[in-house]
């Protein structure tokens, strides 16, 4: 069989050009791949009163703006207390009340009375002494009855002066020290009915932030400890890149600069911007066996956040950056 010379060549030249072509991807530097992950800013909301979960109002992946009514928890002893401080202002404020208006007209007048009373007994008292008086001066009584008639006036003196203070006093009514006590007990009053209305408005729990719920963790009728969250929310608009990047890798972020990501699950590109690079825990350090270098290598957080809003972005994806080798 006579093989056409021309076809030989052609079929050579192309298992030559094919050769040199995979030497050449062979021996040509790749590019190297960072790749990280997108983390968001996620909150768990939880409530200061502790007690059973009365109704959860959202499910997971519902989007919520911020202010609406997540959950609810109901607490009949807070309910209790709010009674208790509510029926102690009251109290304070009547005290107070009662202490701006003073005495009743009633008790004025019967004050009143009393002092007129004394005052005619203190002048009926002052008559008759003058009269033993003179008939002592004239030799007809003894010194015995003229002292008990001296006595008796100036008995009936002081009797009317302290029923006249007393009358002062309850045409005056309360003093300003007695004022400022019933106003700052009703202060107070009102402290406690404030404190436990705040205590009971977060038993009544709103979003915090525009968001979509990632995860609901009780249910109506369970109960919640203080504290315990009982929804998380995570907020996309508040989104990052994270990478770990080693010690040798770290010269090509610098805060500020900015960088195309890809995003494998999104099929783009996106401009990111360096805004935060921290070093890690030992626990994160390459070893010089590992790294391929003499000494021990340090790795790097690095935090890129968006220019732009980025639609359908969701936490976890893969983000991927070609860096340096």
């Amino acid at each position: 069989m006579r093989v056409n010379p021309l076809l030989a060549t052609v079929t050579l030249a192309a298992v030559a050009a094919a050769l040199i072509y995979g030497l050449i991807l062979a021996y040509s530097p790749k590019p190297h791949l960072l790749q990280g992950q997108v983390e968001a800013r996620e909150y768990n909301v939880s409530s200061k009163v502790a007690g059973r979960v009365e109704q959860v109002l959202v499910r997971k992946g519902d989007e919520v703006a911020a202010g609406d009514l997540l959950f609810a928890i109901d607490s009949p002893e807070l309910n209790a207390k709010l009674t208790q401080a509510s029926g102690a202002l009251d109290a304070a404020k009547a005290m107070q009340q009662e202490a701006d208006n003073g005495a009743r007209k009633q008790q004025i007048a019967a004050a009143k009375e009393q002092w007129l009373k004394a005052k005619a007994a203190s002048e009926l008292a002052k008559t008759t002494y003058d009269r033993i008086e003179n008939l002592f001066s004239g030799g007809v009584l003894a010194r015995q009855k003229r002292d008990e008639a001296f006595t008796q006036w100036q008995a009936a003196k002081y009797t009317e002066q302290a029923a006249k203070a007393m009358y002062d006093m309850a045409a005056e009514g309360a003093r300003d020290e007695q004022k400022a006590a019933a106003a700052g007990n009703a202060k107070r009053a009102a402290g406690a009915v404030q404190e436990v209305n705040a205590v009971l408005a977060d038993s009544q729990m709103k979003a915090p932030k525009s968001g979509e719920i990632t995860d609901v963790l009780l249910q109506a009728g369970e109960l919640a400890p203080t504290g315990f969250p009982v929804v998380t929310l995570v907020d996309m608009s508040d989104s990052w890149a994270v990478f770990q990047v080693r010690e040798d890798q770290l010269a090509q972020f610098h805060k500020g600069d900015k960088k195309r990501l890809h995003i494998p699950a999104l099929g783009k590109d996106y401009e990111y911007q360096v805004s935060y690079i921290s070093v890690m825990g030992d626990f994160a350090t390459w070893r010089a066996t590992e790294s391929g270098h003499d000494f021990d290598m340090r790795t790097f957080e690095v935090e890129l956040r968006p220019t732009q809003p980025i639609p359908d972005l969701r936490v976890g994806m893969s983000v991927l950056l070609a860096g340096d080798k």
